[in-house]
């Protein structure tokens, strides 16, 4: 099965802007919608933001909207999240996943995909 790399965490200063990577070994990489959530201990995953197969669709969690940025490379198999302004509550592990099932429709449903990386711990120092 393929997999994906999450990297780009770490500690960070509230209002900062760190970019997180996702690299992924899919062959078929730039068919499929890609996601982003994030995890905090013991609850279930929550979605953050998706895009398309070329980027022409993209999706936001309310609560990062105009704060946070997906984008992706496909000749590179990798997707981005350029995070800006962050805040102590986005101290959490972010994960990336990939669905399988399509190319457009970008859902906010964990289970709507197939597989995820191991993600990136991003802590937020005030």
């Amino acid at each position: 099965q393929a997999q994906l790399a999450e990297s780009g965490g770490g500690l960070a200063q509230a209002g900062g802007s760190p970019r997180l990577s996702c690299a992924s070994s899919e062959p078929n990489f730039s068919r499929y919608v890609i996601g982003w959530f994030r995890q905090a201990p013991g609850k279930e995953p929550e979605f953050v933001a998706a895009s398309s197969w070329d980027g022409g669709r993209t999706s936001y969690a309310d609560s990062v909207r105009g704060q946070f940025t997906i984008s992706r490379d496909n000749a590179n198999h990798m997707v981005y999240l350029q995070m800006n302004s962050l805040k102590p509550e986005d101290t959490t592990l972010y994960l990336c996943a990939v669905d399988l099932s399509t190319s457009f429709v970008v859902s906010d449903v964990p289970t709507q995909y197939d597989y995820w990386g191991q993600g990136t711990q991003v802590t937020v120092s005030s």
